[in-house]
């Protein structure tokens, strides 16, 4: 797929570098709200465009906070915005979005993508960021911690732009570019290779298109907030899904050493197995009701084109895969759990015959030996 060399121009866009973090169980957005002023923030409302004038929304609405920072590393030379908007879910994720001004042709996005994707100091920054923000929110937040994982994920909003032709046929025009942006490389990508890049794309006009790859996302539409916000939440559900993928793993491993472990005496003591049982069964719940909160947050059924930009981003990032691998895994932590389950039931099952047993042999012992009784 090669580029014909007809120019693309962007008079004004913003890069968002979105970092996703887990901060714990679940987030109290009622007490976030009020303490905002402890955050050096203040909340904003997630606007809505004319693609979504009343279904598209999430249940319950994300917190969107703005903090206004003093000192943000710049990044391949380029200034960032001041202003850094943090985003908090109910399910315990937060979303902290830097902004950088973009202008020029696509080689210059090109270079900006490369930057992020060396850079370790806004990384870094977002982090202490995170715990900062967790710390602050005190018991807001269930059970607070940072998780290790994170999510990183560059969407170019360009609202000014010129493509040098219809937007259906850019990725005709101007692929290799357009391609290396997405994937922040230096070298010229395989006709395969970019085809890849660029097979995820939707447009709602004629004057609009948007390219959703698995590394970044390139919006050219002059009234995009939604289509970001959407991307937004894609960026957190696949960083929840891995996550939770992460949690099960330990949890298998936790139902493995507690159904293996040799307890022949402890399991003969009253409630052991039980209590095994549930520290088992609280594992399996515990994921499956953070997977089920992740993947019923959004409300996009009512516009079919934010439900399309939402697949897309699904596909990029391969939701489906790790939705099965949990469902899988949840299957499995359940059968560990009915193993144990069963196990018990036998051995009380076994035990109950030896007490007959021994109550039928005190019997025939007690008529056969006179003056046992006594």
């Amino acid at each position: 797929m090669k580029s014909s060399g007809e120019p693309v121009t962007i008079g004004k866009g913003i890069c968002h570098v979105l970092y996703a973090f887990d901060i714990g169980r679940a987030t109290n957005l009622s007490k976030c709200l009020e303490r905002i002023p402890a955050l050096g923030g203040h909340a904003t409302l997630l606007n809505k465009n004319r693609r979504a004038p009343k279904y598209f929304g999430f249940d319950p609405q994300p917190l969107s906070v703005v903090q206004v920072s003093r000192e943000i590393p710049s990044i391949g030379g380029r200034e960032l915005s001041r202003a850094v908007s943090l985003t908090f879910y109910d399910f315990g994720a937060l979303s902290i979005s830097y902004d950088i001004p973009v202008s020029g042709a696509l080689a210059d996005l090109r270079d900006l993508s490369i930057a992020v994707d060396e850079s370790e100091t806004l990384p870094a920054e977002a982090r202490r960021r995170a715990s900062n923000v967790t710390k602050a929110l005190g018991d807001a937040i269930d059970h607070p911690l940072v998780s290790v994982p994170v999510e990183d994920y560059l969407i170019f909003e360009i609202g000014d732009f010129e493509l040098g032709g219809p937007a259906a046929t850019l990725h005709e025009r101007a692929g290799a570019l357009l391609a290396q942006v997405l994937r922040a490389e230096r070298r010229s990508l395989s006709e395969s290779e970019t085809a890849d890049a660029l097979t995820c794309r939707i447009s709602y006009g004629d004057g609009d298109v948007t390219l959703v790859d698995w590394n970044a996302a390139m919006i050219f539409d002059r009234d995009a907030e939604d289509i970001r916000s959407v991307l937004e939440f894609a960026n957190i559900e696949l960083l929840e899904l891995r996550f939770l993928d992460y949690q099960l793993d330990s949890s298998l491993d936790t139902s493995f050493e507690l159904s293996a472990r040799p307890q022949r005496l402890l399991r003969l003591v009253p409630g052991w197995t039980p209590r095994i049982a549930r520290r088992i069964s609280t594992m399996q719940l515990e994921g499956a009701i953070l997977f089920e909160r992740v993947s019923n947050a959004p409300k996009l059924l009512g516009d079919q084109f934010l439900a399309r930009v939402y697949r897309l981003a699904s596909q990029r990032f391969h939701v489906s895969e790790w939705n099965s691998s949990i469902l899988r895994k949840l299957d499995t932590i359940e059968d560990f759990y009915k193993q144990i389950h069963d196990t018990a039931a036998s051995q009380r099952l076994e035990m109950l015959e030896w007490i007959i047993i021994a109550l039928i042999f005190l019997e025939i012992l007690i008529s056969l030996v006179p003056g046992v009784m006594h």
